[in-house]
């Protein structure tokens, strides 16, 4: 019985999950991540914003942001010294 209830919770379990549209970089073909990996290391004015796709967010250290996720939004993270230092989709 108990094996049986074991089972049965592990399938309840793999059903709730979700298979990320992302692999473990945070790219997806749904934003413009990929395409911008250049800017990855480089200063924030490098970036021009009117040539960002919509929606997307500039996060700066410790800036609280949602955690809904958007595979469409482009998030750009940069450090202290305003070097952009990850750009990934969500």
């Amino acid at each position: 019985m108990f094996r049986a209830m074991v089972l049965l919770s592990s399938f309840a379990l793999a059903a709730c999950m979700q298979d990320s549209p992302l692999d473990g970089d945070g790219l997806s073909p749904s934003c413009a991540a990929p395409e911008l990996q250049e800017l990855v290391g480089q200063p924030l004015t490098e970036l021009d914003e009117t040539s960002l796709p919509q929606p997307y967010r500039i996060i700066a250290p410790d800036m609280a942001v949602t955690m809904d996720w958007n595979p469409a939004r482009l998030n750009i993270e940069h450090d202290e010294a305003n070097v952009i230092t990850r750009i990934a989709c969500g």
